[in-house]
């Protein structure tokens, strides 16, 4: 049994797709013996702007994301789930990353010349689910998928965290409903595996 932390990254999940596939996978997940925290961004109370960058320095977490910030310590695999919009995870996601990804938690700068820190989510794995109205092959070799890359080495492996493995679905608005199922599933399948 594995324990899984789902970070629901969409602004707006009712009826999104976001929504169905982060349904499918913590319902599959669940099925299968894991323990799922769905944590929904959208509904997390609170400014999602990090306004004092000092605070953040301090290792201090607003009130409101405690819950998300231990299931997120708690759980030996990180599912990240988002629309990409203008290139990039939506605004609301990356805020609230800035907001639990403090040192103490996340990680732990060293003194010195050196700049060595402490990797605080060391042992835990990943998978990112990203859904995009291009096609994700012009993302990932066009654009070089930038932002996918930068959640994963600057984010999450800055912070320990690896395997990080990703799922792109593109073209999202052309596909039919098959096409949409198929990926339910496929999504459900990696939720039995806890992958």
């Amino acid at each position: 049994m594995a324990e899984i932390a789902l970070i629901l990254g969409h602004p707006r999940p009712d009826g999104s797709y976001c929504r169905a596939l982060a349904g499918a996978y913590a319902d599959a997940a669940r099925a299968a013996g894991h323990r799922v925290t769905l944590i929904e961004v959208a509904a997390l109370e609170g400014d999602p702007v990090l306004r004092d960058p000092a605070r953040h320095q301090r290792g201090e977490v607003p009130e409101a994301l405690r819950p998300a910030q231990e299931a997120i310590g708690r759980a030996k695999h990180l599912v990240v789930i988002y629309p990409l919009w203008l290139g990039a995870m939506p605004a609301l996601l990356k805020g609230f990353l800035e907001q639990v990804m403090t040192p103490g938690f996340a990680y732990t700068m060293g003194d010195g010349a050196k700049g060595r820190w402490t990797k605080g989510l060391k042992g835990k794995s990943a998978r990112i689910i990203v859904t995009m109205g291009m096609p994700a092959f012009v993302y990932r070799w066009y654009f070089g998928a930038h932002s996918l890359k930068s959640l994963k080495r600057n984010i999450l492996g800055f912070c320990g965290v690896g395997p990080i493995r990703a799922t792109l679905f593109g073209g999202i608005e052309a596909v039919d409903d098959a096409r949409r199922r198929g990926w339910l599933e496929q999504v459900a399948d990696l939720g039995r595996r806890a992958a």
